[in-house]
């Protein structure tokens, strides 16, 4: 059985929209901007050495299918060789390797996912995913990488849902010039009931 695992970075405001400046946003690269240290890069990678599967919405998908097949290294050898699942209506041919199209409704083609893949599915970036994702319960684990900016503007990476999420942080640490990454997991049942 897999496990949904979200990765983002975020700003303090909660807006992750592109971190790595390859869109239009008038704060693009605003990660580049704040080290996160050898402890921080370690984190990262030893997250994408050990995930079995990418689950990525659209426009992340074709931002790294632009991106990583024509990189080299550790991070990208992983990326370009594991399995990719993106979730789309309007995706007909990946084209980059070992990338399969979920279609039709999102939550029980994840949930049909989780049954047949093992290990972690990592989902980087995809807000509108995410957001879907958390409102039916499908994620297991959520990192954030806080960077210690505010923005002011941009998407943010929770939006409305029916009701509260609770979740339990279950590890966090400080990295490179003050980049907290903290780790949740949903709180169940029983916490709910005892706290």
């Amino acid at each position: 059985m897999g496990r949904i695992v979200v990765t983002e970075f975020v700003s303090l405001d909660g807006v992750m929209e592109d971190p790595g400046g390859s869109e239009d946003f008038k704060h693009g690269a605003w990660t580049f901007e704040i080290e996160r240290g050898e402890e921080g890069d370690k984190f990262k990678l030893d997250e994408t050495v050990n995930a079995e599967a990418l689950l990525l919405g659209r426009r992340t998908y074709e931002g790294f299918a632009a991106a990583w097949p024509s990189r080299e290294g550790e991070f990208a050898d992983k990326f370009n060789t594991m399995p990719k699942y993106v979730v789309s209506s309007t995706l007909e041919n990946p084209e980059w390797k070992n990338s399969t199209v979920l279609k039709g409704d999102v939550p029980e083609e994840v949930a049909k996912l989780k049954e047949e893949q093992d290990g972690d599915i990592v989902v980087h970036g995809s807000a509108q995913l995410v957001q879907t994702l958390v409102e039916h319960d499908l994620v297991d684990e959520v990192r954030l990488m806080v960077f210690p900016v505010v923005l002011g503007s941009g998407k943010r990476l929770f939006g409305e849902t029916r009701d509260k999420k609770a979740l339990r942080l279950t590890d966090s640490k400080t990295v490179g010039d003050g980049v907290a990454i903290l780790i949740y997991e949903p709180a169940g049942e029983e916490t709910k009931a005892s706290g």
